[in-house]
């Protein structure tokens, strides 16, 4: 049977899994930007940025063959060449990749840096939670000291009480070094053996593959066996215990909000002695950062053992809460102007000054489609501009423009070559 060629198809939706950023929230993600940008170079952060796409082995080996994100998660497909690479699905594997490719310690240590953009991973979406997600990430390469633990802490809290969220809490734990996991490991599966007819089916294949992540499950039965289980503060080394007393000797000295949790542990193998989430307020299964320190990602990746410590903020799930409490985006948005053209001959002028003002760094709006004065000024007032500048037929025989005061409904007439500076002594 012959398709009907006068029938529509269905339009194109976008992918499941995936969102589009649509105009009516620029605001949230411009002032997560702005302040993001602002705070990094306050706390001496530098930009950095890899690309989308890496290679598979990076994650495999970086984050560890038995975590979610490898096993289930990944977005892999294999080139024209027959490499095999995967979108990525996390931040700091790549940064550390980049350190050691371009031998970044030589040009500071620590290295301090932050990046954002998207990340993907094949999980079910829900609130919040999205196949493509963007993150924001601060790290700091090549120091040991438990100072930079509670930095990243700090530049973390910084930056999302600037976008006006209150009442956060610091959820921390250790999970050891290799001189003392292994003791703790062995303990914990000697506990599991004795409760895996009651463990789910993820957490079998976790008791096999990578026992920590037993503590890190969300179904209710597992979460009840956790609570009997060992815990890794009675099995820390000298060493790990002193560093974990000197983090929270720190975060007390700098008065931050936090809880210890003996059953966090992250979800990816990198992880070595401090790890911590930052968690909303009345609500410390919502979290909205979370990080750690990573001393041996370095040299996993074919390097050498570089001390390192970083964080991660999920964008989507701090826009979404800031929806959900009413606050407001904290972005100091520049006045602007709403440039009014009545006819042909307005609207070839038009052009011409509109530039001019932009290039004089003037935000300057209009909607030269709307043919008629008052139909152009209604739109004006919709966007709350704080002048009208109106050119028609008479204006651009007489060279002139005419500015109205929006709110008081004032208008002045100026010459244009005079435009900009007119316009901008009436802005400030």
């Amino acid at each position: 049977m012959e398709k009907d060629s006068t029938k529509k198809d269905k339009p194109y939706q976008t992918v499941r899994g995936m969102h589009d950023i649509l105009p009516k929230d620029e605001d949230y993600w411009r002032s997560i930007w702005e302040i993001g940008n602002e705070i990094s170079e306050i706390h001496d952060f530098n930009f950095i940025e890899t690309p989308i796409l890496e290679a598979v082995g990076l994650f495999e080996e970086g984050i560890g063959e038995a975590t979610d994100i490898v096993e289930k998660e990944m977005f892999s497909f294999k080139t024209k060449g027959r490499e095999i690479v995967v979108l990525r699905p996390e931040g700091t594997a790549p940064i550390m990749r980049s350190y050691i490719q371009h031998h970044l310690g030589h040009f500071s240590s620590p290295l301090k840096v932050f990046y954002w953009g998207p990340m993907f991973r094949y999980e079910r979406p829900q609130s919040g939670r999205y196949r493509q997600f963007h993150q924001w990430g601060f790290e700091v390469i090549g120091e040991a000291d438990p100072f930079y633990d509670v930095q990243i802490m700090l530049v973390t809290l910084n930056f999302l009480k600037a976008l006006g969220i209150k009442g956060l809490k610091i959820k921390i734990n250790t999970v050891g070094c290799r001189v003392c996991r292994p003791t703790y490991r062995k303990r914990l599966v000697q506990y599991y053996r004795t409760q895996k007819r009651n463990i789910c089916k993820d957490c079998i294949r976790r008791y096999e593959k990578n026992p920590l992540r037993l503590l890190d499950c969300t179904v209710r039965e597992c979460k009840e066996i956790r609570e009997g289980a060992p815990i890794i503060l009675d099995y820390l080394c000298q060493a790990c215990n002193s560093h974990f007393k000197e983090v929270l000797g720190l975060i007390e000295d700098n008065e931050i909000e936090y809880e210890p949790d003996p059953h966090l542990v992250r979800g990816l193998d990198y992880y070595s002695k401090t790890v911590f989430e930052v968690v909303l307020p009345k609500n410390a299964d919502r979290a909205l950062a979370g990080g750690g320190r990573y001393d041996y990602l370095g040299e996993v990746l074919g390097g050498r053992t570089i001390p390192a410590v970083g964080v991660s903020l999920g964008l989507e799930r701090i826009i979404e809460y800031i929806k959900e409490k009413e606050i407001d985006p904290k972005r100091k948005k520049k006045p602007s102007v709403f440039f009014v053209v009545v006819g042909e001959e307005a609207k070839k002028k038009g052009l011409c000054l509109i530039n001019k003002l932009r290039l004089s760094n003037i935000k300057v709006l209009e909607s030269v489609g709307k043919q008629s004065l008052k139909n152009q000024l209604k739109i004006a007032n919709k966007t709350k501009s704080k002048l009208s500048l109106i050119l028609g037929q008479r204006e651009c025989f007489e060279e002139t423009v005419m500015i109205r005061n929006m709110k008081t409904g004032v208008q002045e007439t100026v010459p244009t070559e005079n435009i900009v500076e007119e316009t901008k002594k009436r802005l400030r």
